[in-house]
């Protein structure tokens, strides 16, 4: 029995993901059975190809390649959210995305498309990548879902939408290749969904190429405006600040015992909790609630913010952070 958890966000919450490694790994008895850690995923800033999450900042490559050996030292892989819908031609030379993908290009390491455009490039200048076909391809018809499972991807994340579906689950030929995303915040059917992430996609192009050019100054908001009307619709949607004990009344809602009890024996393994922008303790709850066993939550997330209070497991400065 395996469940294979993918994680948030391996730049911003580096020493995060690290230390809870290091938690599995000297301390298995705090887990429920199968737990494995099957990758990191997020972004490196400012890397216009990412999407689904808007990330800012900076990352020099000395950073980068620490966090690569970090993780890849581990046996687990980097897994780039580069599901940008909004991708055109011109964007396929950039730089830093490409700079990223040289280093990060070892054959453990994967990418997440959505944008067929950047996947047939990505195929063809970094074939020994696996790649993951995105969720935020909304694909929620269910011949679409199978037809997409057919495909040459790795994994394919599996709408939401979908998650209690059942009669479309059980229907689908190969379920190891499948990701369920176990914590989503949206609102069940969003008709604005794909939108937003598109919305997402120009905002992480604008944050992009301005911390190039500017790096040291504030974005001039009433600017973009001007320039892109509307860009700051979804800035104030209501579900993206919802922590843990929100989203558990949500229909697309997974829990720990549904994992366990319906969906491995179903063949499902790999399973995905969402949090790139979550702050640091909403997060330590998603990961005691998903992959720790009830009568350890105390005693794991006690030794857990312990280890990442005082750097007790690993030294950060020989990560180049």
């Amino acid at each position: 029995m395996k469940a294979r958890f993918h994680l948030p966000d391996f730049a911003g919450h580096f020493k995060f993901n690290l230390v809870f490694t290091e938690l599995l790994a000297k301390h298995p008895e705090f887990f429920r059975e199968g737990v494995e850690i099957a990758s990191v995923y997020g972004a490196f800033p400012p890397a216009l190809w990412n999407g689904g999450r808007i990330q800012t900042g900076n990352c020099d490559p000395r950073f980068i390649k620490g966090v690569l050996k970090a993780f890849n030292d581990r046996g687990i892989p980097l897994r780039f959210t580069f599901t940008n819908p909004i991708l055109e031609e011109k964007h396929l030379e950039d730089a830093f995305c490409n700079a990223v993908m040289r280093y990060a290009d070892n054959g453990l390491n994967e990418v997440i498309v959505a944008s067929p455009l950047l996947e047939e490039y990505i195929r063809k200048q970094y074939p020994r990548f696996k790649i993951t076909s995105s969720t935020c391809k909304r694909i929620i018809n269910r011949d679409e879902l199978y037809s997409e499972v057919e495909k040459d991807y790795h994994i394919v994340v599996i709408d939401y939408d979908l998650n209690h579906d059942f009669e479309t689950l059980r229907r689908i030929t190969d379920k190891k290749k499948c990701e369920l995303l176990v914590n989503a915040v949206c609102n069940p059917s969003c008709p604005t969904r794909s939108e937003h992430y598109r919305v997402i996609g120009r905002q992480q192009m604008i944050v992009a190429q301005h911390m190039k050019k500017n790096p040291n100054a504030p974005i001039d908001m009433e600017k973009v405006q001007r320039d892109y009307p509307g860009i700051l619709r979804f800035d104030d949607c209501p579900c993206t600040g919802r922590n843990l004990f929100d989203i558990k009344g949500l229909k697309n809602h997974i829990t720990p015992e549904e994992i366990w009890n319906q969906y491995i024996p179903m063949g499902f393994e790999q399973f995905k909790i969402e949090g790139r922008t979550s702050e640091i303790l909403n997060l330590t709850e998603h990961y005691m609630y998903y992959m720790v066993q009830p009568e350890y939550r105390d005693e794991a997330r006690f030794t857990f913010l312990k280890w990442l209070e005082h750097n007790d497991v690993i030294q950060m400065n020989e990560f180049g952070t």
